[in-house]
């Protein structure tokens, strides 16, 4: 892990030509540069993830961000999560550094359950402490064997004395074992299926909860496996309707995934605006490697790549906020928002990829910042629905 690196002082800071795109309105054309200078100014030490976690969550607290992950009611900055604000947030952190957009969407992840069925107070214990970044949330759906097959979890929560006994266990949880608490998702009726699914929360330093087991990837971020050996759970615990948890998460997932595709984006455009300045200045046979035909073709098809991705993300993350404010989701905005996570996470990694070849060996060096890009987009492409999963949807889609 290096540490959070700023942009080279010759790379040029992307574009904000985008915002005037009629996805976005005035507040997010107000909104954009404000976020971009600010993160601009930060400098993290990232050798240690976890630590540089939490000085995230508390830089982006003070910042005012993590208002955009609940509602006005409870301490936001909107009156509701808006999916296009979320996009120009991801997008913005992951060019500066992904591991400060993953503080941020794990701020909105894991608490955005509570935002979208919490009781009044359930909502009043979390999320003010969410937005102001006393309280790190985690969303805890993943199983050793029930990944994208959700249905598949095998743990459960039995009724007991007035209250729930929780049993199981979940990995790959984002933020495992520094979050202050967990929605975690168990079955409730084991035989349903889907439908027999409900969700909980459970505060850390819950007996009977055990996140001491980290996960170590390719790109450092805080990951554990939980278990859970009767944890004892008062009724109070439950969220939203009993076994009516599929659907929560399902509605959870869907309000972020079009800034998964964002997120994606930010590190495509950070690795195109390396390979950029790179090109300008790298000296090969009497000119710059910019020189080239060959160099030049391939930064025309680096763009391209990113334009596509970035008009699939917008337009997802406008058709969310429509479908909200009409009060129903749309068959439209489902496949809309796989296009986006698809496209722009296989993009990226194409970009990446390619403007990593042009750094030659530098490119594969440890501390380079394109060889940590190169790292990070990869779980991109695999986490909140892998890519094969996002094309099942949209060939249902394409055969209705």
């Amino acid at each position: 892990m290096v540490a959070f690196e700023h942009p080279h002082p010759h790379v040029t800071p992307p574009s904000a030509a985008h915002l005037e795109l009629p996805f976005f309105d005035d507040t997010h054309r107000q909104m954009a540069p404000e976020l971009a200078a600010w993160a601009a100014q930060q400098h993290v030490d990232e050798t240690d993830d976890r630590a540089a976690c939490r000085d995230w969550v508390q830089r982006l607290a003070a910042g005012g961000w993590l208002r955009y992950c609940v509602p006005a009611a409870h301490g936001g900055a909107l009156p509701a999560l808006d999916s296009r604000s979320l996009v120009i947030l991801r997008e913005t952190l992951a060019y500066h550094s992904p591991l400060a957009d993953f503080a941020f969407a794990m701020q909105g992840l894991g608490s955005g359950a509570i935002t979208l069925a919490g009781t009044p107070a359930q909502q009043a214990a979390y999320l003010p402490a969410v937005a102001r970044g006393e309280k790190i949330a985690a969303f805890a759906l993943s199983e050793p064997e029930a990944g994208s097959d959700v249905a598949a979890m095998r743990s459960s929560a039995t009724p007991h004395d007035n209250g729930y006994r929780l049993s199981g266990s979940k990995t790959w949880i984002s933020n495992g074992g520094i979050a202050d608490f967990y929605v975690v998702f168990a079955k409730t009726e084991p035989q349903a299926g889907a439908r027999g699914i409900s969700a909980f929360i459970v505060d850390a330093q819950q007996p009977g909860l055990d996140s001491s087991e980290h996960i170590h990837v390719m790109a450092p971020h805080p990951l554990a496996t939980l278990r859970f050996a009767d944890c004892e759970l008062g009724a109070h615990a439950l969220l939203g309707p009993l076994h009516g948890g599929f659907k929560l998460a399902m509605q959870t997932l869907d309000i972020f995934r079009a800034s998964v595709a964002a997120a994606a984006l930010g590190m495509a455009r950070r690795a195109m605006a390396e390979a950029v300045t790179h090109a300008k200045e790298r000296q090969m046979f009497g000119q710059t490697l910019a020189d080239f035909q060959l160099t030049q073709a391939r930064l025309g098809e680096m763009s391209a790549l990113i334009d596509a991705a970035a008009l699939l993300t917008y337009r997802a993350a406008w058709l969310r906020d429509c479908s909200a404010t009409s009060g129903a989701g749309t068959p439209a905005y489902t496949a809309a928002a796989a296009s986006a996570k698809l496209t722009a996470t296989e993009n990226a990694q194409r970009v990446i990829d390619m403007a990593l070849q042009m750094f030659g060996g530098r490119g594969v060096q440890v501390g380079q910042k394109i060889e940590s890009l190169y790292r990070d987009i990869r779980s991109l492409r695999i986490y909140e629905g892998a890519s094969e999963v996002q094309l099942l949807i949209l060939g249902k889609q394409a055969l209705k």
